[in-house]
């Protein structure tokens, strides 16, 4: 669809909403965010949303799932896809609604929980930077939530795989495939610190195991290691909510997606696409990569 018409649609959308709906600009903001995401997933499928059927739809919502967004904002889209097929309709451009049997995810006590940026930061906050192991520790939590990475791609990071001039990682994820995430200013900045102030005084043996970050006894963090730490800075900054490693993850997704950050930029991020070799994702423009993502990561953002 050409960007244009496409540009007048979500306006005339957003009109919709408030005069017929009665919807805060915020909300209406929210809405055409969502659309905007389902007409991206289409493009790369060469469909267009006025032809799109149910079947794409459930394709649609279950990438949002994989991309560990939360039961809340997956409803959300939901209402919102639901609200701009009836909107089609009455402008006499779709026929039926396909967003009208998609099941609503079900929102209940055991969901995933989702972090603010307020509570990442007062857990990096609670780590005592006086001390060698809460500058480790803040590192760590600074790689998990602004990289997106997964506990057992922090445990396994290699120091050859920091690539600090083009300001990436090379994380290799699950099925052995790699990817390139690049660094935000704030990650680049703990993990130069780590390296170049603290790293060295935990090599206490002959050998460095090459891992970006180790224990006491200069060997590589474990999960449980990782789990702990992360638990222990939520307690101490107040966090009341049930987290784990891969909350930070989740977060992370989370706020890039309300953030209005591209699809296919979030899955590259995460580590959700089909990119089986580095060989294969080297010809990926990775500083376009890299501009989408860090325009709309929020940690370069106000809170």
């Amino acid at each position: 669809m050409i960007s244009k018409e496409r540009d007048r649609m979500l306006r005339n959308f957003g009109a919709w909403l408030t005069a017929e709906k009665g919807m805060a600009e915020n909300t209406h903001t929210a809405y055409a965010s969502d659309v905007t995401k389902l007409m991206e997933f289409l493009d790369a499928r060469e469909r267009e949303i006025t032809s799109v059927t149910p079947a794409d739809l459930h394709e649609f919502i279950a990438a949002m799932h994989d991309l560990g967004i939360s039961a809340r904002t997956q409803a959300r889209i939901i209402s919102s896809l639901r609200a701009f097929f009836t909107f089609l309709k009455i402008e006499g451009r779709a026929i039926s609604n396909p967003a009208a049997l998609l099941e609503m995810p079900h929102i209940g006590e055991h969901l995933p929980e989702i972090l603010t940026l307020q509570e990442i930061d007062a857990m990096i906050a609670a780590c005592d930077t006086s001390d060698i192991l809460g500058r480790r520790n803040a590192a760590i939590i600074e790689l998990l939530y602004s990289c997106g990475l997964r506990v057992s791609e922090l445990v396994n990071l290699p120091l050859s795989a920091i690539y600090l001039d083009e300001e990436f990682l090379l994380v290799q994820g699950k099925g052995s495939k790699q990817r390139f995430v690049p660094m935000s200013p704030s990650a680049k900045k703990a993990i130069v610190d780590w390296i170049s102030l603290d790293r060295g005084t935990f090599v206490t043996g002959p050998k460095d195991p090459g891992t970006l970050f180790l224990n006491r006894r200069g060997q590589p963090l474990t999960r449980v290691m990782i789990f702990y730490i992360v638990r222990q800075l939520a307690l101490q900054a107040g966090v009341v909510k049930k987290i784990s490693p891969h909350t930070l993850r989740h977060s992370f997704a989370t706020h890039l997606l309300e953030g209005g950050a591209p699809l296919n930029a979030i899955q590259m991020m995460l580590g959700h696409t089909s990119i089986a070799t580095t060989e294969i994702y080297l010809h990926i423009d990775r500083t376009e990569l890299r501009r989408q993502i860090l325009a709309f990561h929020p940690a370069n953002h106000p809170h």
